[in-house]
């Protein structure tokens, strides 16, 4: 956990909403300045803090808002931090919640150096993730369209369809097997839908590789070298990593992929685990996704992972492989050295 320590004159908290926010600004001996609730506007927000500007920090918390707010702020030089949410509700907690104790909650976390920082992403590389996020959310969609055609086969017990139908090729009579034309229209429709989720992530895939080539072309290909870590998976790798230097150690990355549970101790006695929802939920799934891939045709990896299905339960064992695909991650993209297997598997 990443704390604000900077001490300023002016400490601003903002309670940030898509149409409205609540504004909090502390002097240093934490008397209130300003509590208003205004509208989320650029000029709202400028008129406000015009007497403390040359001396105020802000803060708020990474919410879908964020965006325009750490922009505005960058353009003349004001210092932003981006509190981490969950963090922040840990730590401050209270009887009654509104926007108003938010704002403060937020002004006086900053002040004091308590308030947990998350990542400010960089405004450049910004509307390229959050496009890779939508491809994601239609891949899925899209594999619920084909799932749907499968488990409509199975509901009337016809013979399996044989082919995979994610192959354009092979959808074609797959509605006639139906005798009901309800149904057939039903079929028709998941495969039309199909159809055109292909041609849409098609067009998506082929934007993001290119701007993924201007951003970080050198990493995209390091990334490339490890098995089981092909073109969409390095493409989430390369966005939700970005730099790598952000990560202090190893296991701030692996902390960082939900590859990590975290301990909940009190004298001497664990209680279980916490904070499995901390962290980046694109991350889990692409170090998840290689760990299942990368091992497919290596004969010595197969062995490797065999082993560690002996000593553990077979889910235990990949999610192992994940984190250890993880810290190979992060020693390749900071030493800017390709994949090794060998190295992997003995290291």
């Amino acid at each position: 956990m990443r704390f604000y320590t900077k001490q300023h004159p002016y400490d601003c908290g903002i309670d940030l909403h898509a149409r409205t926010m609540y504004v909090c600004i502390l002097d240093q001996a934490g008397e209130t300045l300003l509590h208003r609730h205004m509208q989320a506007t650029p000029e709202a927000l400028l008129k406000a803090i015009a007497p403390y500007r040359e001396q105020i920090v802000m803060a708020a918390e990474c919410r879908f808002t964020w965006y325009w707010l750490a922009d505005l702020c960058a353009e003349p030089g004001i210092p932003f931090v981006l509190g981490h949410a969950l963090y922040r509700k840990a730590i401050h907690g209270g009887k009654a919640k509104n926007d108003k104790i938010d704002a403060h909650k937020i002004a006086v976390l900053l002040r004091g150096g308590m308030l947990p920082q998350a990542s400010g992403y960089p405004a450049e590389m910004r509307a390229t993730r959050d496009l890779l996020r939508r491809r994601m959310h239609l891949a899925r969609t899209r594999g619920e369209l084909l799932a749907h055609v499968q488990h409509t086969n199975s509901q009337y017990n016809l013979p399996a369809i044989g082919q995979k139908i994610a192959y354009k090729t092979n959808r074609d009579g797959v509605a006639k097997r139906f005798a009901d034309p309800a149904v057939q229209k039903s079929i028709d429709v998941d495969l039309a839908l199909i159809g055109s989720y292909d041609e849409r992530l098609r067009d998506v895939e082929l934007t993001l590789v290119n701007t993924a080539k201007h951003h970080d072309a050198n990493t995209l290909y390091l990334l490339q070298t490890v098995p089981g870590i092909g073109k969409i998976r390095s493409l989430v790798l390369l966005y939700e990593i970005h730099q790598i230097d952000r990560f202090p150690r190893v296991q701030d990355v692996a902390s960082y992929g939900r590859l990590v549970k975290c301990a909940k101790e009190s004298a001497g006695k664990r209680s279980g685990t916490s904070g499995t929802k901390i962290g980046n939920a694109h991350l889990k799934w692409a170090f998840s996704e290689a760990a299942v891939l990368c091992l497919r045709d290596h004969p010595a990896g197969q062995k490797f992972l065999a082993r560690l299905e002996q000593k553990h339960r077979q889910g235990k064992a990949l999610t192992i492989l994940a984190h250890k695909l993880a810290r190979a991650v992060y020693d390749m993209l900071k030493h800017k050295t390709a994949f090794d297997m060998h190295t992997f598997l003995n290291g």
